[in-house]
């Protein structure tokens, strides 16, 4: 019809801005949250769905597409241009998706290849991808044999998962091999999670309470958080359920001086301030002034309050005024792998050495932390990953140095949910478990 959109055009767009966003985080290692961001901001609003979902599996199928492409391709995959790279593996995932016509996928690629700096790339593209289609059932066949090129691991991260968990190392690259669902935390002051799950309802989108751990619920299919009711009134946040849990280590009373000691973004502070109103006080402290913003934002929102610092947690004697914490939650940074489904880019930026560096870092802020809690207070410790030496290890290290510090063991964290793999100190959840990330958590107490 004369003047209708051109759909084959708009999808090229699509899938264009989705190949550069998969292309600066494989030539910058920037995250693909900030690459995505720069190309939805310069997409039509109608397409931004598309360029997200597009980026989002490219990026984590990549190390598969790497795979496949190493079969087909006549030069080495790593030597291709990255945008060349990120078109291809838009293309690889549109035919996994299985959701537009083979042939469509491949003209789309083609023409994207022409329409912009890839120009001279674009036989190759089209060389490529219509041999796939021709030997697609012995490739895949061939791919599928290997857990780490079929779950697209890099070799390194299915190395390490199996000597750290022998037997479920292929059911973790499993599950670091879907899609994150979307949980919520509902803000307890206003609402129940039954109460919310009616809002929920009412407003057509379907969830279900996740009865084990209070205030959680999760949406069958992901929304944007503005079509969320009472969202922008702070009714509900977007946080995972494992990261919900730490409630229960934490063990909030009224009276407590509480410490988030790497509080940004702020959902760990927002949840322990609608869980226990009558604190005595609540801070929040980051080394990062505009993630430290963002915890402000996400605690105005919801009509809560905390005392921000702007300052290092490893370094205290430059912010703390000396008075002790009865709590202190150590969100420490980590390598993240047990967030990859959320935040596929991990197995792209992060390096074996990266993470070797890691617990010296955790030990640092431990010992700071532990500096400022009081006696017969409780320290527990978080990351959001499943690596032995950046968890276990690091408690086993800090209690053998430690002559104050003893062990809350897990049996004594109340109303912690059946679930996770204890080891010596704490619990692991695994990735997938009850739909929820990679935490682990261990409680310690100064006697």
């Amino acid at each position: 019809m004369k003047g209708a959109p051109n759909r084959n055009a708009a999808g090229a767009s699509a899938r264009s801005l989705a190949a550069h966003a998969a292309a600066r985080v494989l030539r910058e290692g920037v995250t693909l949250d900030s690459a995505l961001q720069h190309a939805l901001a310069a997409a039509d609003p109608n397409l931004q769905a598309a360029v997200q979902s597009l980026g989002y599996g490219a990026i984590r199928g990549y190390f598969r597409y790497v795979a496949i492409l190493g079969r087909l391709a006549s030069q080495p995959v790593k030597s291709l241009e990255f945008l060349v790279q990120g078109i291809l593996s838009v293309a690889l995932f549109e035919l996994e998706d299985g959701r537009t016509p083979d042939y469509a996928v491949v003209d789309a690629a083609v023409q994207t290849a022409k329409a912009g700096d890839a120009a001279r790339a674009s036989g190759l593209i089209n060389a490529v991808l219509r041999r796939y289609l021709r030997e697609r059932s012995a490739i895949d066949a061939e791919v599928a044999r290997r857990p780490a090129t079929r779950h697209a691991a890099p070799i390194w991260l299915a190395d390490r998962f199996r000597a750290d968990w022998p037997v479920r190392w292929t059911q973790l690259l499993a599950a670091s091999d879907t899609q994150a669902p979307m949980w919520l935390r509902v803000n307890s002051r206003q609402d129940s999670a039954a109460g919310y799950l009616e809002r929920l309802t009412a407003a057509g989108i379907e969830a279900r309470v996740e009865e084990r751990v209070p205030q959680a619920v999760e949406l069958r299919i992901p929304c944007d958080v503005h079509e969320l009711p009472g969202f922008a009134a702070g009714m509900v946040s977007v946080q995972d359920v494992s990261a919900q849990c730490v409630q229960f280590p934490l063990a909030l009373a009224p009276g407590q001086r509480v410490l988030d000691a790497c509080a940004a973004p702020g959902g760990k502070t927002a949840l322990m301030a609608e869980r226990e109103p009558q604190l005595e006080r609540l801070v929040a402290v980051d080394t990062d002034p505009k993630r430290l913003r963002r915890v402000g934002e996400n605690l105005r929102r919801g009509g809560l309050e905390a005392e921000l610092v702007h300052g290092d947690a490893s370094d205290p004697a430059k912010w703390w005024d000396g008075e002790p914490f009865d709590r202190i939650l150590l969100d420490a940074p980590c390598s993240a792998l047990g967030v990859i489904r959320r935040h596929p880019d991990i197995r792209v930026r992060r390096s074996p050495a990266d993470i070797d560096k890691l617990p010296a870092l955790q030990m640092s802020l431990l010992n700071a932390a532990w500096s400022m809690l009081s006696r017969g207070g409780r320290l527990v410790y978080v990351t959001c990953t499943v690596t032995r030496s950046e968890n276990r290890d690091v408690i086993g290290k800090f209690l053998g140095g430690t002559d104050d510090a003893s062990l809350v063991a897990p049996s004594e964290w109340p109303g912690w949910p059946d679930g996770g793999e204890s080891d010596e100190y704490g619990r692991q959840l695994l990735p997938g478990e009850a739909g929820g990330d990679g935490f682990y958590y261990a409680a310690l107490t100064k006697q």
